[in-house]
């Protein structure tokens, strides 16, 4: 029998070049000592978002959606070798000094250019320069979130950053097989086989997280009525509560997994109101939690590390 692809214990993460909120960077830790998954089948994400968590998961075979076709479009163009730390090198280099001269007026020219071509190379320069990192987009498909107002922001410490993000990406990617495509996750999870371990990270019910298309309650409840008879493992991060309130969602509709917890604070959304402490839930498929899965002393070393580059 082979050695299990999870759990593991990393004290660094590989952290993406695109940014989106609600994204998964600190959680990667806690999510990759919890899981106890064998790797002979697909990792699947019907819901990737940044793609941090595949990016440290790393498996063989992978099939990772997203009904957001900018960001399949960029993960596809870093494992076709189209976008690698050179080309992004010279575009920031060359899209930030034009910032640094004209300011907002250049941030909302590459916004309206993105708009209408939805070159990718646009997509990471707005993720990046746009206000607190989020990604956001109108009920026509446009990216409408605005400047961060830091016409310095690609100096070149910050660009060889995401560039050097760039090249971790694609080796990270390379020699593996891995499907990127944009799909709705009611497609992606009908392909789920037994050997397969899914990882789902959904838009939060009750937080403004709509980064392309809609979700609502219904859809929420589908998500859980599919999750609890798919084959295979599947875990599900989603919030569990804050100071103000908690998410009756996962006491109503999950209670057929293994619930664990960890304690997160979000610096990425509109309002001060969203960037709080949150208690993070990782619901687990029974049999498929690691034998011990409490290492909060590791998400510690992780925060205490972030915190000082």
């Amino acid at each position: 029998m082979s050695c299990p692809i999870l759990p593991r214990f990393i004290d660094k993460v590989l952290v993406p070049p695109i940014k989106c909120q609600g994204i998964k960077t600190k959680l990667v830790p806690f999510i990759l000592s919890s899981i106890s998954w064998q790797g002979n089948g697909r990792w699947i994400e019907p819901f990737l978002g940044s793609g941090v968590v595949v990016l440290n998961v790393e498996p063989e075979k992978a099939l990772l959606s997203d009904t957001n076709p900018y960001i399949i479009s960029f993960y596809k163009q870093i494992q076709d070798g189209k976008m690698t730390p050179e080309t992004v090198t010279t575009f920031l280099e060359a899209e930030g000094e034009q910032l640094r001269r004209k300011g907002e007026e250049h941030y909302y020219y590459v916004r309206d250019r993105f708009n209408d071509t939805g070159e990718s190379l646009d997509f990471l320069f707005l993720t990046r320069s746009c206000f607190n990192g989020m990604m956001r987009f109108n009920r026509s498909g446009r990216f409408n979130v605005p400047f961060c107002r830091k016409p310095d922001r690609f100096r070149q410490a910050y660009v060889t950053k995401i560039a050097n993000q760039i090249a971790a990406c694609a080796r990270a990617i390379h020699g593996k097989a891995w499907e990127f495509t944009v799909a709705d996750w009611r497609d992606t999870l009908s392909t789920v086989r037994e050997d397969d371990f899914s990882y789902l990270d959904p838009p939060y019910i009750g937080r403004h997280t709509d980064y392309f298309g809609q979700w609502s309650e219904q859809d929420a409840r589908d998500l859980a009525h599919v999750s609890q008879n798919l084959p295979g493992g599947l875990a599900l991060s989603m919030w569990k509560k804050n100071k103000y309130r908690e998410n009756v969602h996962l006491a109503e509709y999950w209670l057929w997994a293994q619930e664990l917890t960890q304690d997160h604070f979000y610096y990425v959304g509109a309002r001060e109101s969203l960037r709080n402490s949150m208690e993070e839930a990782l619901m687990v498929t029974p049999g498929y939690v690691a034998d011990d899965c409490s290492h909060p002393e590791q998400l510690a070393l992780f925060e205490q590390q972030s915190a000082s580059r």
